[in-house]
């Protein structure tokens, strides 16, 4: 019987069995190959940091709610994005055949079934290690799209993880003038300036938003996309941005962070601050021509024709057997590595 790990409590990975289910109209069963961590989400699932270890998201009321007593958030199955080859095909289904390689948002286990509408067939130009890039290119994908960046404009990504890596090479096909890669590890600015960044800034050792407005005639960004998590480089951002400019947060800001000050450059300089996400129901702000599909479709070409790189980020491999070492690793590290991908089969 296959195994499949699950998080049992924050820290603690446990393998144990898991039932194939029979497949049901419109439904396919995949061997996984691959599968990447997603270092965000996950992690926060991993560390006990996320709001869902207490609360459900109630998406009647979009607000959150107490989590009800028999409904505990441990044990949870992680997952993210995998690659995969088409082991069984349901009733109704025609877009694929057994064998196939395919892509699609997966669990970390060796088999995953998945609705025909949510698998992507692995382009020939595209690699299997560049498909695992599909979620965090949507996410940046995305994030771009709401700063609305237009050519010329000056651009700043604060947060030098796959999503602002994709971020700021998004932002320079959309015809930013300049990008300014703001990050405190050092080789993460290295790629930031080998992915073609304008300028890489270390918030460690500088004031980001000063030397951001040194090299903008003291005037700012037009806009600023923060994907760090951190509340300090949210603060950053609210000093980088130019008189009435925008603030695009897409990350995931997780408890007992220091406080934003708002009666600053925030309260003086009258920027727009937005959150950016593509998931949970949340409708694109360019519908109705935009939707989750169209901006997943995007990310997917956008991947398949070489616009974006995104090999280099991946730093390390774990077989699926390890998956505990894995989550230890990014968990500890001082330095985490970007992206880090699980294999199922020696």
């Amino acid at each position: 019987m296959a195994k499949e790990f699950v998080l049992t409590a924050p820290r603690t990975l446990v393998f144990q069995d898991y039932v194939e289910p029979d497949l049901k109209s419109g439904e396919v069963r995949i061997q996984t190959n691959l599968t990447g961590i997603k270092p965000g989400t996950e992690m926060s699932a991993y560390r006990g940091e996320t709001p869902f270890v207490a609360q459900d998201f109630d998406l009647t009321q979009r607000i959150f709610v107490p989590r009800r007593p028999d409904q505990p958030f441990y044990p949870t199955s992680l997952g993210c994005w995998g690659v995969g080859k088409v082991l069984e095909i349901g009733p109704d289904v025609t877009q694929f055949k057994v064998g196939d390689v395919v892509h699609a948002p997966m669990l970390h286990r060796p088999s995953n079934v998945k609705a025909a509408s949510d698998i992507f067939l692995l382009a020939l130009t595209l690699a299997p290690e560049v498909a695992l890039f599909s979620d965090p290119t949507l996410f940046a994908l995305s994030a771009v799209h709401d700063a609305q960046i237009k050519v010329g404009d000056n651009v700043a990504v604060f947060g030098l993880g796959a999503l602002g890596l994709i971020a700021l090479q998004l932002a320079k096909l959309q015809g930013a003038a300049q990008v300014f890669a703001v990050d405190v590890n050092p080789e993460r600015l290295d790629l930031a300036r080998q992915f073609g960044a304008d300028h890489v800034i270390h918030a460690g050792q500088t004031d980001a938003a000063h030397e951001i407005r040194r090299h903008t005639q003291y005037k700012g960004v037009d806009a600023v996309i923060e994907i760090s998590g951190s509340t300090l480089a949210l603060q950053s951002a609210t000093r980088a941005v130019h008189q009435g400019g925008l603030i695009v947060a897409a990350s995931f800001y997780k408890n007992g962070q220091a406080a934003l000050n708002l009666g600053m450059e925030w309260h003086h300089n009258r920027p727009t601050l937005i959150s950016s996400m593509p998931g949970w129901g949340n409708v694109s702000r360019f519908a109705p021509m935009w939707d989750l599909q169209r901006l997943r479709r995007t990310a997917i070409d956008l991947l398949t024709k070489n616009k974006l790189q995104v090999l280099p980020m991946i730093s390390q491999r774990f077989a699926y057997a390890d998956a505990a070492q894995a989550y230890a690793m990014l968990d500890q590290s001082p330095t985490p590595p970007i992206k880090v991908v699980l294999t199922y089969h020696s």
